[in-house]
């Protein structure tokens, strides 16, 4: 979630240089041998990839979903710990936590995909054997599970990469661990707003091309940005067959009508609707607002029957901010009962009506 535009920069030279060294892969750091290293230009020319275009479907109304992110917003240089979890909990204790919270995803709010976030500290450390339990569960839930890399805090929040001698290793595990389970999709970076449109393309390709055995219709490319926008790495042919994630924010506008949010939104999508998930959206829920009534002078209000609207509209799926996250105002729901078998219940019923409206369901705005 991008509170705040990132304070430090790379100059264009040293840009440039970090990219060429993560696209090329790092001595040292193990990655996909073989074909791989050949880079995008190596396909056949006219050869289809695999899990190309035709294995996205006509829309991506599937995705029906909420965020599960770490009290810190999931910007850490140690390993993300989810609400509700603890780095100390075994493997079958956070089995045990996470399917409870799962279910209560499902039972209040009919959601069938978590997004989680992932970083170096978390897979490559002792933390993976635990962390697994939370996927593992979402899996056997039945849910779809989106793998998104965050970097880390402070100085490291800058929208670049932190470290390609760790990013690698990271996807290596968790490809590794996930890629014949069909329930996984993996999105290489959570708002890479750090590189510009084209570098950013490039490192989406490497990452691909690296792990070719990944049908491309199970993993998520950010859009440029903070997530912002996907026209660009839409118009990409060599991100082809990928879906494509979206971020959108109400908070990003002091104040908006209805159709300007509207708007924003689609122009943002382009005609790309038909690969895109707004894998992050939110506004806030514990402070009393009703989103199931207009309030032309909330802009909150606005943006969330917009959003919820144009998602509807155009058959995209969506993947709400939070749906879990401890004192966040935006948090959809909040833990419940005893925490080693956790529960959770609605903050804000009319949120979760915009919600469900959003994924086909329910009823429209009450004049």
């Amino acid at each position: 979630m991008p509170h705040a535009p990132a304070r430090a920069r790379l100059t264009p030279r040293l840009r440039a240089a970090f990219v060429a060294l993560l696209i090329a892969g790092t001595s040292g750091t193990t990655v996909a041998a073989g074909p791989a290293d050949a880079g995008p230009a190596a396909r056949p020319a006219g050869a289809t990839p695999s899990g190309d275009a035709s294995g996205l479907g006509r829309d991506t109304t599937q995705f029906k979903g909420v965020n599960w992110a770490d009290p810190r917003d999931n910007f850490a240089d140690d390993p993300v710990v989810l609400s509700g979890l603890s780095t100390s909990d075994t493997y079958a204790q956070t089995y045990t936590k996470a399917s409870r919270v799962i279910s209560a995803f499902r039972a209040n709010l009919g959601a069938n995909t978590v997004r989680l976030p992932i970083n170096p500290y978390t897979v490559n450390g002792r933390y993976w054997k635990s962390y697994r339990g939370v996927i593992d569960a979402a899996s056997d839930k039945g849910f779809k599970i989106i793998l998104s890399y965050w970097e880390g805090t402070g100085p490291r929040k800058d929208g670049f990469i932190d470290d390609p001698a760790t990013y690698w290793p990271m996807w290596n595990t968790v490809v590794k661990a996930y890629e014949n389970d069909k329930r996984v999709y993996f999105e290489p970076m959570n708002e890479p707003h750090g590189y510009t449109d084209t570098e950013w393309a490039d490192i989406a390709a490497k990452w691909l091309d690296t792990y070719r055995q990944v049908p491309r219709n199970r993993v998520f490319v950010s859009g440029a940005g903070y997530n912002d926008h996907v026209t660009s790495v839409c118009a990409d042919p060599r991100l082809k067959g990928t879906y494509l994630s979206l971020h959108h924010y109400g908070f990003w506008k002091e104040y908006a009508t209805y159709d300007q949010w509207v708007a924003d939104l689609k122009v943002r999508i382009g005609d790309c609707a038909n690969r895109t998930v707004a894998d992050e959206f939110g506004s806030p829920m514990t402070t009393g607002f009703d989103y199931n009534r207009p309030a032309p002078d909330n802009n909150f209000v606005n943006y969330l029957q917009a959003v919820t609207d144009t998602f509807r509209e155009l058959r995209m799926g969506s993947v709400y901010w939070p749906g879990l996250r401890t004192d966040d105002t935006y948090s959809l729901q909040t833990l419940t009962g005893d925490p080693a078998r956790p529960w959770l219940a609605t903050t804000n019923q009319s949120g979760a009506d915009r919600l469900t409206w959003g994924w086909g369901r329910g009823k429209p705005v009450q004049p």
